[in-house]
């Protein structure tokens, strides 16, 4: 299953990491970019987080937060999150629930071998918790720069 603009996002219940549960009702009446990502510390996530961080004060200035996911674990989201100092959260979706409700998870090739992974993909998510935008394919030494611009037509 595919979400798409327009489609209220299904609800999640995850830790981030520093082990804290977040659920979506948190998050009700303000702008949120989720980014799903495949691994902390592998260069293109690296990339795209690092990207997101320099962004994320003019981000914030428009009212919206990130969260990154991957079914990494707790400690190596906090691991992740120390070593690039990024100060937005991450979700541990160990159990590849939330991965699975937003149809980021899915066949991956990558040197020739097929595996299932998370595919790397983000959503803005309006005041209303429904979708606004949907990036299915995400260039990611500059996907930050790329969601900020967007959300400034967003939320004019």
């Amino acid at each position: 299953m595919r979400l798409a603009e327009g489609d209220k996002v299904p609800a999640f219940k995850l830790p981030d990491q520093e082990g804290t549960v977040h659920e979506l009702k948190e998050y009700e009446g303000k702008w949120v970019v989720i980014y799903f990502y495949p691994k902390d510390n592998t260069p293109g996530c690296t990339k795209e987080a690092c990207n997101f961080r320099d962004n994320i004060k003019p981000i914030e200035k428009l009212g919206a937060e990130v969260i990154g996911v991957s079914t990494d674990s707790v400690k190596k989201h906090s691991n992740f999150v120390a070593k690039y100092d990024l100060p937005f959260t991450l979700l541990a979706d160990e159990e590849q629930k939330m991965v699975n409700d937003y149809g980021v998870w899915g066949l991956k090739k990558f040197m020739g071998r097929e595996y299932m992974g998370t595919n790397r993909m983000t959503f803005i998510v309006d005041p209303k918790g429904k979708i606004a935008k949907v990036y299915p394919k995400v260039k990611a030494a500059t996907h930050g720069e790329e969601v900020l611009e967007d959300l400034k037509t967003l939320t004019a």
